[in-house]
Protein backbone atom coordinates (compact mmCIF):
# COMPACT_ATOMS: atom_id res chain seq x y z
CA UNK A 1 0.00 0.00 0.00
CA UNK A 2 1.81 3.25 -0.82
CA UNK A 3 2.16 5.75 1.28
CA UNK A 4 -0.14 8.73 0.96
CA UNK A 5 1.78 11.06 2.79
CA UNK A 6 4.74 10.14 0.69
CA UNK A 7 2.84 10.20 -2.74
CA UNK A 8 1.51 13.83 -1.73
CA UNK A 9 4.94 15.06 -1.14
CA UNK A 10 6.43 14.06 -4.43
CA UNK A 11 2.74 15.47 -6.28
CA UNK A 12 3.99 18.68 -4.59
CA UNK A 13 7.31 18.75 -6.09
CA UNK A 14 6.31 18.31 -9.69
CA UNK A 15 5.72 14.19 -9.59
CA UNK A 16 2.04 13.87 -10.99
CA UNK A 17 2.08 10.31 -10.53
CA UNK A 18 2.07 11.01 -6.48
CA UNK A 19 -1.49 12.63 -7.63
CA UNK A 20 -2.63 9.53 -9.27
CA UNK A 21 -1.16 6.78 -6.51
CA UNK A 22 -3.46 8.93 -4.11
CA UNK A 23 -6.27 8.84 -6.24
CA UNK A 24 -5.78 5.34 -6.92
CA UNK A 25 -5.28 4.49 -3.51
CA UNK A 26 -8.29 6.03 -1.59
CA UNK A 27 -10.92 7.02 -3.77
CA UNK A 28 -13.14 4.24 -3.34
CA UNK A 29 -13.05 4.52 0.51
CA UNK A 30 -13.63 8.26 0.59
CA UNK A 31 -16.24 8.13 -2.04
CA UNK A 32 -17.88 5.63 0.51
CA UNK A 33 -17.47 8.07 3.38
CA UNK A 34 -18.71 10.77 1.36
CA UNK A 35 -22.14 8.56 0.80
CA UNK A 36 -22.58 8.45 4.10
CA UNK A 37 -23.11 12.02 4.09
CA UNK A 38 -25.04 12.42 1.13
CA UNK A 39 -27.01 8.99 0.86
CA UNK A 40 -26.72 8.86 -3.13
CA UNK A 41 -23.77 6.89 -4.45
CA UNK A 42 -23.67 9.19 -7.59
CA UNK A 43 -23.08 12.80 -5.51
CA UNK A 44 -20.94 10.85 -3.36
CA UNK A 45 -18.62 9.74 -6.62
CA UNK A 46 -18.74 13.66 -7.59
CA UNK A 47 -17.93 15.08 -4.26
CA UNK A 48 -14.89 12.54 -4.21
CA UNK A 49 -13.52 13.92 -7.18
CA UNK A 50 -14.23 17.35 -6.07
CA UNK A 51 -12.24 16.94 -3.18
CA UNK A 52 -9.42 15.57 -5.48
CA UNK A 53 -9.38 18.46 -7.30
CA UNK A 54 -9.30 20.53 -4.41
CA UNK A 55 -6.05 18.72 -3.12
CA UNK A 56 -4.56 19.08 -6.71
CA UNK A 57 -5.44 22.34 -7.50
CA UNK A 58 -5.19 24.17 -4.13
CA UNK A 59 -2.45 21.95 -2.17
CA UNK A 60 -3.01 22.57 1.08
CA UNK A 61 -0.53 22.12 3.25
CA UNK A 62 -0.40 18.81 4.99
CA UNK A 63 0.90 18.94 8.69
CA UNK A 64 2.26 15.98 10.16
CA UNK A 65 0.04 15.82 13.24
CA UNK A 66 -2.56 13.52 11.66
CA UNK A 67 -2.11 10.76 8.78
CA UNK A 68 -2.95 11.37 5.21
CA UNK A 69 -6.05 9.86 5.06
CA UNK A 70 -7.01 11.64 8.02
CA UNK A 71 -6.13 15.06 5.99
CA UNK A 72 -8.11 13.73 2.92
CA UNK A 73 -10.75 12.94 4.52
CA UNK A 74 -10.77 16.02 6.34
CA UNK A 75 -11.34 17.54 2.59
CA UNK A 76 -13.80 15.36 1.55
CA UNK A 77 -16.26 15.94 4.67
CA UNK A 78 -15.97 19.62 4.19
CA UNK A 79 -16.91 19.41 0.40
CA UNK A 80 -19.70 17.40 1.08
CA UNK A 81 -20.89 19.69 3.65
CA UNK A 82 -20.11 22.22 1.27
CA UNK A 83 -22.51 20.35 -1.35
CA UNK A 84 -25.51 19.90 1.57
CA UNK A 85 -25.61 23.45 2.63
CA UNK A 86 -25.99 24.64 -1.08
CA UNK A 87 -28.40 21.91 -2.10
CA UNK A 88 -30.46 22.13 1.55
CA UNK A 89 -29.43 18.63 2.60
CA UNK A 90 -32.60 17.53 0.12
CA UNK A 91 -30.40 14.25 -1.31
CA UNK A 92 -32.56 10.84 -0.97
CA UNK A 93 -30.16 7.30 -0.78
CA UNK A 94 -30.77 5.10 -4.27
CA UNK A 95 -28.13 2.91 -3.65
CA UNK A 96 -27.11 0.33 -1.34
CA UNK A 97 -23.38 -0.16 0.08
CA UNK A 98 -21.11 -3.33 -0.11
CA UNK A 99 -18.00 -3.20 0.99
CA UNK A 100 -16.02 -6.49 -0.09
CA UNK A 101 -12.83 -6.91 1.64
CA UNK A 102 -11.08 -10.41 0.71
CA UNK A 103 -8.40 -12.22 2.80
CA UNK A 104 -6.80 -15.13 1.56
CA UNK A 105 -6.17 -16.23 4.91
CA UNK A 106 -10.07 -16.45 5.64
CA UNK A 107 -12.06 -18.76 4.57
CA UNK A 108 -15.32 -18.56 2.69
CA UNK A 109 -17.16 -18.89 5.46
CA UNK A 110 -15.84 -16.59 7.48
CA UNK A 111 -15.24 -13.64 5.02
CA UNK A 112 -19.26 -14.25 4.07
CA UNK A 113 -20.16 -13.70 8.06
CA UNK A 114 -17.99 -10.50 7.87
CA UNK A 115 -19.90 -9.41 5.35
CA UNK A 116 -23.30 -9.93 6.39
CA UNK A 117 -22.31 -8.27 9.13
CA UNK A 118 -21.11 -5.13 7.24
CA UNK A 119 -24.46 -4.94 5.41
CA UNK A 120 -26.14 -5.07 8.30
CA UNK A 121 -24.01 -2.54 10.56
CA UNK A 122 -24.90 -0.52 7.08
CA UNK A 123 -28.06 -0.81 6.87
CA UNK A 124 -28.75 0.16 10.69
CA UNK A 125 -26.76 3.04 10.45
CA UNK A 126 -28.94 4.23 7.85
CA UNK A 127 -31.26 5.04 11.15
CA UNK A 128 -28.83 7.06 13.12
CA UNK A 129 -27.84 10.26 12.73
CA UNK A 130 -25.42 11.55 10.03
CA UNK A 131 -23.09 12.39 13.11
CA UNK A 132 -22.86 9.00 14.72
CA UNK A 133 -23.28 7.50 10.76
CA UNK A 134 -20.56 9.10 9.99
CA UNK A 135 -18.07 8.01 13.41
CA UNK A 136 -19.43 4.50 12.84
CA UNK A 137 -18.05 4.87 9.10
CA UNK A 138 -14.31 6.40 9.95
CA UNK A 139 -14.22 3.66 13.12
CA UNK A 140 -15.62 0.51 11.36
CA UNK A 141 -15.33 0.56 7.71
CA UNK A 142 -11.98 2.69 7.73
CA UNK A 143 -10.63 1.58 10.68
CA UNK A 144 -9.65 5.35 11.80
CA UNK A 145 -8.46 5.39 15.16
CA UNK A 146 -10.63 7.57 17.79
CA UNK A 147 -8.21 10.50 17.71
CA UNK A 148 -7.80 10.41 13.52
CA UNK A 149 -11.71 10.01 13.41
CA UNK A 150 -12.24 13.29 15.64
CA UNK A 151 -9.93 15.46 13.86
CA UNK A 152 -11.62 14.21 10.64
CA UNK A 153 -14.85 15.36 11.99
CA UNK A 154 -13.20 18.53 14.35
CA UNK A 155 -14.46 17.40 17.66
CA UNK A 156 -12.04 17.65 20.46
CA UNK A 157 -10.39 14.40 21.16
CA UNK A 158 -11.03 13.17 24.95
CA UNK A 159 -10.20 9.72 26.54
CA UNK A 160 -12.42 8.98 29.90
CA UNK A 161 -9.97 8.54 33.05
CA UNK A 162 -12.06 6.00 35.45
Amino acid sequence: MPNGESSYRRYLTGDDNGIVEIVREYKDGLMLYLNSFVRNLTVAEELCEDAFVKLAVRKPPFRENSSFKTFLYTIGRNTAIDYLRKNHGNVIAIEELSDTLNDDRESLEQSYIREENKIAVHRAMGTLKSEYRQVLWLTYFEELSNKETAAVMKRAFTTSKH
